[in-house]
């Protein structure tokens, strides 16, 4: 949803950078109106498929990637097997902890974030392999000591069992450090066209009340490695910033937000602070000056979306997000009538 709207279209040249392949599992007990189990799979913060335990099959994302598996079935088939599969290993897991740790009432999340990145211009891989219970970190594989590391107590016990079973460190270390970093590659050759494309955001700066603080929002940008933030005289600033996650648009695209406490900032001192946008590795900055006459506020009143920036969904986020609608930071945007209703709480 795009309210208002500043375009800086710039010439961008895209350096190299790491690229990343990510997997995200997430299995559920006790949630309700969600699917005990879901999966995701990523290139550079860019979809490439979906299942989940309800669709019960694997959904290929962009089309480049809906060609590689014409092309290659098998991929397919190894991708549908792994999803089933690991519908049955988080069950399985959900339930040990449970009883191990006690637990009878739900909800309970048991989540994993696993890959490689690889530099293309050094040649470096590393590889990751996380565990989440609950919302807090649970295991992590080190592969440079080739042991799980457990920041609580309570994953002690699966440390030690997991750190016995050598033969499966072993194939992690070959997974992690060749396979998957080939997997990598073949996905961004494949991909190039799309992944190393640049889309230049549409930035607004909003307040729910002159006494708010100013949200600066960009959305519609591509790849989703970017970073925003407040300078005063051209110095970047912490003190009464704070930053949102990057979250993914249905339409591909990405967006953000950070916000400035402008409580303690005089009258004649906003326009030395500047919002700045910037992708990762480019040089090229996109700013837009804290100014009373671009802040948008309207309480209480309804939009309608321009429908520039589609209504979108993030993987592994706690934003407020269903099919349905989408809260940004201060709006609430119905898909079905493409309106946006500000938020005066």
């Amino acid at each position: 949803c795009l309210l208002w709207s500043f375009c800086f279209m710039l010439q961008i040249q895209v350096r190299n950078l790491k690229h990343s392949l990510r997997y995200f599992l997430t299995a559920t007990y006790g949630v309700h109106d969600f699917p005990e189990f879901v999966g995701a799979a990523t290139v550079d913060e860019v979809q490439l498929g979906y299942c989940d335990s309800n669709i019960k099959t694997v959904k290929p994302k962009p089309d480049w990637m809906r060609k590689l598996i014409e092309k290659n079935p098998e991929h397919m088939e190894w991708y549908s097997q792994r999803c089933l599969g690991y519908q049955y290993y988080f069950r399985v897991n959900i339930d040990f902890l449970k009883q191990r740790l006690n637990l009878t009432e739900g909800p309970h999340i048991l989540q994993r974030m696993n890959g490689c990145e690889w530099d293309d211009e050094t040649g470096e891989v590393t590889g990751f392999n996380q565990y989440g219970f609950n919302g807090e970190d649970f295991l992590a594989l080190d592969l440079k000591t080739l042991t799980w590391t457990a920041p609580k107590s309570q994953a002690v016990l699966t440390k030690l069992l997991w750190n016995d079973d050598k033969a499966t460190l072993k194939h992690l270390k070959n997974y992690y450090i060749y396979i998957c970093p080939d997997l990598l590659k073949n996905y961004i050759r494949h991909g190039k066209s799309f992944l190393q494309q640049t889309e230049n955001p549409s930035i607004s700066l909003l307040q729910k009340t002159p006494s708010s603080v100013v949200s600066c929002h960009a959305t519609g940008f591509f790849p989703g490695r970017a970073e925003m933030f407040w300078t005063k005289d051209g110095e970047e600033i912490h003190e009464d910033v704070e930053k949102g996650e990057i979250l993914l648009n249905n339409d591909g695209t990405f967006q953000m937000s950070v916000e400035l406490n402008v409580s303690s900032v005089p009258p004649d001192g906003w326009r030395r602070y500047d919002c700045v946008f910037q992708f990762s590795g480019v040089g090229d900055d996109i700013k837009i000056t804290l100014d009373k006459s671009l802040i948008r506020t309207n309480w209480g009143k309804t939009h309608r979306c321009d429908g520039t920036t589609s209504l979108g969904h993030h993987v592994w986020s706690s934003g407020a997000v269903n099919e349905h609608f989408l809260i940004l930071t201060n709006y609430i945007c119905y898909a079905d009538t493409l309106m946006c209703v500000y938020l005066s709480f």
